[in-house]
Order: C-alpha cells, then structure tokens, then sequence
C-alpha cells in the first residue's frame, strides 16, 4: 500500500505545471505560479503584497470585503497595496486615474468600496463622467477631483503601473502578487477565503526565507 502511495505521489510531483510544496501544502500551478524573474519590492525589509485589481471586475468587488477584513490582521512585517489594472489604456486608465486621484486627495478609505458596487455591481459607472458624478455624490469637490485626474502625480503613478506591469506577467483580476515572487488569482470553485490562505501561507514562506538569510 506504502508503495502504491508513493507512486502516486511522485505521479503527481511529475505533472507539467504542477509542484507540490514540501511544508505549507500549496501546489505550484495550482494554488500559485512564480514570477520569472522576481521582481523587486519597495522594502526588502519587509513582505509586500500587491493586489492588481479593476473596478469593472466583478470577481475584485467580491474579494474587496475579504481583502478589507484580511488588512485589519496584517502582520506587523507585511505591507499591501493596491496596484490599478491598465491594459490598453481605455477605460481602465480612467479608473486608475480614479484610484490615484482618491489616493492623493486622502478619500480613498471612504471610496474604494463604494466605487466597487457602483462600477462592478450596480453597472452604472459606463464614462469618464459618470465617475467623476460618483466622487461628487461621495461629497468630493468635482473640479478639484477632475484636476487631479490629470496632476503630475496622478500621471507618474499611472506611468509607473504601465511600466511595471507588464513584468508580472498578470493574465486577469484580481491577482495578488506576494513578495515580488508568487501569483496567486481565485481557483474555479474556490472561494476569496480560500485564496487569502493561499496569500497567507506564501507570507508565511517568505517570513520563514528571510529568517533564513
């Protein structure tokens, strides 16, 4: 018997894309992919997770409570960020451009969420200004919100993310980035929560990594 588990074991180490990690139990190609090469982090220090994300992306509203419920426990050596998706530079520049504005203008907490239902849930964010109607019904002021849609700040953030982006190789959203190293996106049939302990346990590996050095 032993040794029919054995087989079967070494069978399923041998599957293209797919590799069993010895202590945390996560399959590469399964619960994760690496990046080839690693990218670096703003803190080496430190473990940083990125979550790219869209507001459009129905499946980054449905994660947004899990993310917000996972931040109020993050350990005290893990620092997160959001990272806008900018594909073609369409619409989705647009919200990024959104994003950066409410981070700079300090209303991000009170706006995130909101604009998730507004844009992924409800719909009813279809133009340019339809969001700038969602910021001034969130009591900002439109026209300074406007003008800093197109501040030197908002457009260096919005250049960085299309410069680096690409190098993470991210296929869909939401997709969460740990350390520079790991992508993990939710499995067919999995849940937020499950993904979320799949973020957790490649914190913990990259805790135990640095410990190591």
């Amino acid at each position: 018997m032993l040794s029919r588990l054995l087989v079967l074991a070494l069978l399923a180490l041998a599957l293209p894309g797919v590799t069993r990690a010895a202590d945390d139990g996560l399959v590469e190609g399964r619960d994760y992919t690496r990046l080839d090469p690693p990218q670096p982090t703003a803190d080496p220090g430190r473990i940083e997770v990125l979550e790219v994300f869209g507001y459009w992306c129905i499946h980054c509203a449905h994660l947004d409570p899990v993310i917000e419920k996972w931040k109020k426990n993050l350990p005290a050596d893990v620092d997160f960020r959001y990272v806008p998706a900018i594909w073609q530079g369409g619409v989705d520049e647009v919200f990024a451009r959104a994003f950066y504005t409410a981070e700079t203008m300090g209303v991000l907490d009170r706006t995130h969420s909101p604009m998730f239902v507004a844009a992924a849930v409800d719909r009813r964010i279809r133009s340019p200004e339809d969001i700038l109607a969602f910021y001034a019904d969130q009591g900002i002021d439109r026209d300074q919100f406007e003008a800093t849609m197109q501040s030197f700040a908002v457009n260096a953030k919005v250049a960085r993310v299309r410069q680096t982006l690409p190098r993470y190789g991210v296929e869909g959203t939401p997709t969460l980035i740990v350390n520079g190293k790991y992508k993990a996106m939710a499995r067919a049939g999995g849940t937020m929560e499950e993904l979320m302990q799949v973020v957790d346990k490649l914190i913990e590996r990259e805790r135990a990594a640095m410990k190591a050095h």
